[in-house]
């Protein structure tokens, strides 16, 4: 399966990685959350060419998860806000973060301390159950899929197996 079939899948995360799914983007939207607006900044702090930038940037524009507003006429630049939809993307972020620092050694600590705003404490959110606010780990975790994302899963089984049968190695 080519990557650009992600976006037509029924599956959540597929749908999600098309849109957020690479190194880049995912360095661009920490940026965003950690302040940054200009492509200068995007540029600077990830070191992404500016040719790839643009496209990962003009990809979220479009996926409606940032938005572009000038900040200068002559000549026009633009700064990059979240949208709400870019917002949602925090606890993405929030993932990597915390699985870095549990799993990366870190000689002289975590280089990047979330602090509260309303409580000025070091925080490191974690995932709680919307029904019960209980924590939560995949351990806690069941899943029940549609039919339609059953029926696709099955679809793609049967691919997999007659392309093994065609050409077996």
């Amino acid at each position: 399966m080519r990557s650009s079939s992600l976006g037509k899948m029924i599956c959540t995360t597929a749908r999600a990685v098309d849109v957020v799914g690479d190194p880049w983007t995912l360095m661009i939207l920490k940026e965003l959350f950690m302040g940054g607006k200009k492509f200068e900044h995007f540029q600077s702090f990830t070191g992404i060419s500016p040719h790839l930038l643009s496209i990962r940037v003009k990809k979220l524009e479009h996926a409606g998860v940032v938005a572009r507003r000038p900040y200068q006429k002559r000549p026009i630049r633009y700064e990059y806000l979240l949208t709400e939809k870019g917002i949602d993307l925090f606890p993405v972020i929030i993932a990597f973060k915390n699985w870095s620092e549990r799993w990366i050694d870190w000689p002289d600590g975590p280089p990047v301390e979330l602090r509260h705003r309303h409580c000025d404490h070091p925080t490191s959110p974690r995932l709680v159950c919307s029904h019960c606010q209980e924590p939560i780990t995949a351990r806690d975790i069941d899943y029940s899929i549609s039919s339609a994302m059953s029926d696709e899963r099955d679809a793609m089984r049967r691919a997999f197996v007659e392309r093994k049968i065609r050409h077996p190695k």
